[in-house]
């Protein structure tokens, strides 16, 4: 998918970093992630979430906190309201460049940030958490250190998950400060709430304080056995999977697809560099060509798709006769590539210099089948429709449509 890095600027002045996820294709909504307490944005959960969620139409922002990453400031003078106070303003910036979010997505102790921050941005329709605390307070029990040293003295060093940082005493204030129970209640957005039930090191029970504070609508859906961090690849794509498919029926309605006639194939621009979306008059699928040169390998390319088209109509011609004939062909297997040689194919051409295009076919057969049978299906094979059109007189007529008049005034 399309990544973009940008830099915002926070609700301190500082310059906080962001990377903003794509998708190739229309963008279906617009979401802010914010990550968990000293992560990054660039935590496994985070980057596998939000790139899921582009994939699945919805540009996704992840950015680093004030203190954090690849973000100016200095993490002791951070605190719980100024992150807050973050997500609002990148809020702003994505309503600026892009749109507002309609969706704000926390991790942890960003789960219960964004569930303050919600009231302060009105186009968001739906609030999801992950693995959060109900009280911002609980990440105090995470801290090995003297706070009450720190509380007296404005700052101090201390130990957060084995890692050193410098915390300053009014990141503890605002912990402390917060009424959950009175933030929820009021967010009036969808919530939808995500916890493992083993999880270590926000247990379980956080989950259910969140969801008898909130007013519907409202949803729980356990993680089954994903750890905190959602470190495990899987985890996280069904964590994706399910805020896309929860938030369809909180967005806009999806703009319309262009009437595609049967027998009829339409291609149209579908973002990043050579993104395509492909349409039939039921069904719908992204092209787009390899990293390798220059595109998002957001879907198959133009050669796979026709390599595609071959390997079908092969199998299901193979499958058709073998039913008319009364041939025990269990299962087809059909592995194809495409190249242009040279010398190898010269047999074929009158040009000794020419380049000879060449799709090379491998065909596996299971079943109890005789070698007449093998070599019967074999030859139906070079039989099937595309594999005819490909190999036979092909004229491809191409036309300009005009435009409307509407169109020509753009």
């Amino acid at each position: 998918m399309p990544s973009q890095a940008i830099e915002f600027q926070g609700s301190s002045g500082q310059s906080l970093a962001a990377r903003l996820e794509l998708p190739v294709g229309p963008i279906r909504a617009v979401a802010l992630f914010a990550h968990c307490f000293t992560c990054t944005m660039n935590s496994h959960a985070a980057n596998r979430i939000t790139t899921a969620l582009a994939g699945a139409g919805i540009a996704t922002m992840r950015f680093d906190f004030t203190g954090l990453g690849g973000s100016e400031g200095d993490f002791a003078n951070a605190h719980f309201l100024g992150d807050v106070a973050d997500i609002v303003a990148a809020a702003d910036h994505l309503r600026a460049s892009i749109a507002a979010p309609a969706l704000l997505i926390g991790h942890s102790l960003g789960g219960a940030a964004v569930l303050a921050a919600a009231e302060r941005i009105p186009e968001a329709r739906g609030v999801v958490t992950i693995g959060a605390p109900f009280d911002p307070a609980h990440v105090l029990e995470a801290i090995r250190g003297d706070l009450a040293a720190i509380e007296r003295e404005g700052a101090g060093a201390v130990t957060i998950g084995g890692r050193s940082f410098r915390i300053g005493a009014q990141f503890l204030h605002s912990l402390r400060a917060q009424d959950p129970a009175i933030r929820i209640g009021a967010i009036g957005r969808a919530l939808l709430v995500l916890h493992a039930p083993g999880d270590e090191v926000v247990g379980i029970d956080n989950a259910r304080l969140i969801f008898d504070a909130a007013r519907h609508p409202k949803s729980f859906v356990t993680l089954d056995d994903a750890d905190h961090l959602l470190t495990r690849r899987s985890d996280a794509g069904y964590v994706a999977a399910l805020i896309a498919a929860w938030a369809e029926r909180y967005l806009a309605p999806a703009e319309a697809a262009p009437m595609v006639a049967e027998g009829e194939v339409f291609a149209g621009n579908a973002g990043g560099k050579f993104g395509t979306t492909v349409r039939t008059h039921l069904h719908s699928l992204v092209a787009d060509e390899p990293v390798a040169v220059g595109g998002e390998d957001a879907g198959p390319g133009p050669y796979d798709l026709l390599l595609g088209a071959l390997g079908a109509c092969t199998s299901m011609t193979l499958k058709l006769y073998a039913a008319r004939k009364d041939i025990p062909l269990e299962d087809v297997a059909i592995r194809l590539t495409h190249d242009r040689n040279h010398g190898v194919d010269c047999d074929h051409c009158t040009d000794p210099a020419s380049k000879i295009e060449a799709i090379e076919r491998t065909i596996r057969m299971t079943g109890p089948l005789s070698e007449s049978q093998r070599a019967d299906l074999m030859r139906i094979a070079d039989k099937c429709p595309v594999h005819r059109t490909l190999t036979g007189e092909l004229h491809v007529h191409t036309r300009e449509e005009a435009q409307s008049a509407d169109e020509a005034d753009r």
